[in-house]
């Protein structure tokens, strides 16, 4: 596993991650985290060029 960084997330949700992480099965909230960070930007990446990024970041509401 490479070098690991903190990242500070309100405490609800953190909350609702770790229900979420426990009722899933992963061993931890970070395997949880790390997973559904890796699989929605793995969708993000198949981008074909950075126009293509940008319309699929508006369409999830990530930026407008």
């Amino acid at each position: 596993m490479g070098k690991m960084t903190k990242v500070k997330l309100e405490k609800s949700l953190i909350e609702r991650i770790r229900r979420c992480s426990e009722v899933a099965g992963y061993s931890t909230p970070e395997e949880f985290i790390t997973h559904a960070l890796e699989k929605e930007l793995a969708q993000l990446e198949d981008a074909e060029d950075e126009e293509e990024l940008k319309k699929r970041l508006q369409g999830l509401g990530y930026i407008s």
